[in-house]
């Protein structure tokens, strides 16, 4: 059982984000008015709302948080002040093959007990698709006849905690690279599958619907028909990446318009300065806007998201060490928004 710790600065992840209605209420209502283009009703729209709180949980052992800890231990204040920026912020909580069996369980079962005295929703990415990545900095994932069994504990576990999951990042947008061949053909049934269990289990899912400068909206369409994001609650989009919200809202409602609708999500993490040449360490990247559920406003925009953790590394370039480990020049880069 991992530890659980107390961020001091939970107050101030509190002010970021929205106050809540009580976590305790029900997913509920009809669905929610979609942009200016959009018609007022869908018959394919969701029938209850993803997130059941307006405020977002605030996991108390991120990197940046271990970090901000660490560094107040060596007495290093400076630092950790800044690490602290990061810490007071909800992010995703990421699910890979890491954890399993009672670990997982664990795992989950500490996440919702944590939010639920947080009055908030605990948004998860699922992260373990066989052949993630697809041999790239963020390769591994579990075996095809593992995976539905994982997603099974997942769903049982987090049946009646109002949490939203992302399911597998970049699993869609990667197919068409020549280095994912052969993996639809065992992804896509899998995805399918995952959306029925996670959603019969009342956990508002989104799937992969990659970003506006990867797929065009017609190809990403197609893999997420394929996927069955008629049956999930929405997509998500910019995940682990770097576009401006405008550009990726503009992107999603487009998306939207081929799906019938549904609605998104975007993660805001690092895409303060926009696309700055590359997806991996960008040197100029900045911390994007605070999160905050916008769903019920009128639009099929449900939430912006912290959903990569700022200050974790892409993988080794530009500098940054391992995929997933932290990087504390590159948290402070974030925080300065890439000025020296």
């Amino acid at each position: 059982m991992r530890k659980r710790v107390v961020v001091a600065s939970l107050a101030a992840a509190v002010v970021i984000v929205a106050a809540g209605v009580a976590f305790g209420l029900a997913r509920h209502g009809s669905a929610t008015t979609g942009p200016s283009a959009a018609p007022t009703a869908s018959a394919s729209a969701p029938a209850s709302r993803a997130f059941a709180s307006t405020r977002l949980y605030l996991d108390p052992n991120t990197e940046a948080a271990a970090a901000e800890k660490r560094l107040e231990l060596q007495g290093d204040t400076a630092s950790a002040l800044i690490v602290g920026r990061i810490a007071a912020v909800p992010t995703a909580v990421w699910l890979g093959e890491w954890f399993q069996g009672d670990r997982l369980v664990t795992e989950l079962r500490n996440d919702v007990a944590d939010s639920s005295s947080q009055l908030a929703t605990p948004v998860f990415v699922a992260y373990a698709i066989p052949n993630r990545d697809c041999g790239g900095y963020s390769k591994g994932g579990l075996a095809a006849d593992q995976y539905l069994p994982w997603i099974r504990t997942i769903a049982s576990t987090l049946r009646g905690s109002h949490a939203v999951v992302l399911l597998e990042p970049d699993s869609l947008g990667m197919l068409a690279d020549p280095k994912c061949d052969g993996s639809a053909e065992v992804r896509l049934p899998l995805l399918k599958a995952s959306v029925g269990i996670l959603e019969s289990a009342g956990i508002a899912t989104y799937l992969d619907g990659g970003n506006a400068r990867w797929l065009s909206a017609a190809d990403q369409a197609s893999w997420l028909r394929k996927a069955g994001v008629q049956d999930a609650h929405g997509f998500f989009t910019n995940v682990s990446n770097f576009d401006t919200t405008a550009r990726e809202q503009d992107y999603a409602g487009r998306l939207s318009s081929k799906v019938g609708w549904k609605h998104y999500v975007i993660d805001v993490s690092r895409n303060g300065n926009g696309w700055t040449g590359t997806w991996c360490n960008p040197p100029g990247a900045k911390l994007g806007e605070d999160p905050k559920v916008t769903e019920g406003d009128g639009r099929k925009l449900d939430a912006l998201l912290w959903v990569k953790h700022p200050g974790v590394s892409d993988g080794s370039c530009n500098g940054g060490p391992a995929a997933g480990v932290w990087w504390q020049s590159g948290a402070e880069a974030l925080l300065r928004g890439g000025a020296g």
